[in-house]
């Protein structure tokens, strides 16, 4: 199964990751980081040749702080984001019939275990129909997870953007502000890596920051130039200009609550804001080019892909068309 992208670089970097294998630090599915000292791939190359094998990891510049989550663990307990300040959180959306979410399990359960002290795994289940504690509780101890499982309530999930595929993973800071997210599949080493670099603990990578578009935080869709499987390339910069601020204004009838550019980058598989939204680009193009500029050849926004949908029970299932 493929990876989905954050940002339209979550793919390239679980790639460029995984290409430390020849170093003996990304072994498949299984976590070597905790495993393996990272000196021993030191060793290995030269310091000139180190610097173009780095894989990079990206957060977001000038990141929000996460949605408290007020809700209560499978052992009734309450638990709140704020109970970890201080801690890298990795909040991880999942389901029970989700094939990638159960795959990664295990991975994640060693990640806990490694950074006990220093980092918190919340698994949020998400879309089992029972929603059944008991249920869940037998799936949880029958799997040996180590961190805290809650059920989703609605609230949460649209405070976090909807949460339109699975598994969705977000890469909360010390401070309690998201830095990351990644939808889909991932090698957890990715994740370890990531949580390393913000604890000042020594990663074979180097980092990178990027403006959050709405990829994070869907409250900064109106930054976003290009939109999941919308085209503007054909358009000037005035025609892209007036079809995004409607995009960012008129909200979408699918019933997400969220605007048309929102719903895009939240819900790619949406048709409703689809066809709208082309709508809106073809309405752009009839506007009249202003001081004789051309088209500037913007490139389409790739759908993510490779993600289970909480909408389908078949991870492979494109979510159903609205």
């Amino acid at each position: 199964m493929s990876s989905t992208l954050t940002g339209g670089k979550s793919l390239q970097i679980a790639l460029e990751v995984c290409r430390l294998v020849s170093l003996g630090l990304c072994l498949g599915p299984a976590l070597t980081l905790a495993l393996i000292p990272l000196n021993a791939s030191a060793q290995l190359l030269q310091p000139e040749q180190q610097q173009q094998q780095q894989p990079v990891i990206r957060f977001v510049r000038d990141p929000d702080s996460a949605p408290d989550l007020k809700v209560k663990d499978l052992d009734g307990r309450e638990l709140t984001l704020q109970a970890y300040k201080g801690k890298v959180v990795l909040l991880n959306f999942w389901a029970t019939w989700c094939g990638p979410c159960r795959a990664e399990i295990p991975a994640l359960i060693r990640i806990q275990d490694a950074y006990k002290d220093r980092l918190q795994i919340i698994g949020m289940d998400v879309d089992d129909d029972d929603n059944d504690p008991e249920r869940l509780r037998a799936f949880v101890k029958d799997k040996g997870i180590n961190y805290p499982v809650a059920i989703t309530s609605v609230p949460v999930r649209l405070a976090y953007g909807g949460i339109s595929a699975l598994p969705t993973l977000f890469v909360i800071n010390q401070e309690g502000k998201m830095v990351q997210k990644h939808v889909g599949l991932f090698d957890p080493a990715l994740y370890e890596i990531e949580a390393r670099a913000l604890l000042n603990m020594p990663i074979p990578a180097r980092i990178e920051t990027f403006e959050d578009t709405g990829e994070v935080s869907l409250k900064h869709a109106d930054r976003a130039t290009m939109l999941p499987g919308i085209d503007t390339s054909k358009l000037t910069q005035e025609q892209r200009m007036a079809a995004l601020h409607k995009l960012n204004a008129e909200t979408c009838d699918c019933g997400c609550k969220y605007t048309l550019a929102q719903c895009r980058i939240s819900d790619p598989a949406c048709k409703t804001s689809k066809e709208r939204a082309a709508a809106i680009v073809s309405e752009a193009a009839k506007l009249p080019p202003r001081d004789g500029h051309g088209t500037t050849g913007a490139p389409t926004s790739p759908a993510p892909s490779g993600s289970a949908d909480p909408a389908s029970k078949d991870p492979a299932t494109p979510r159903e068309q609205k």
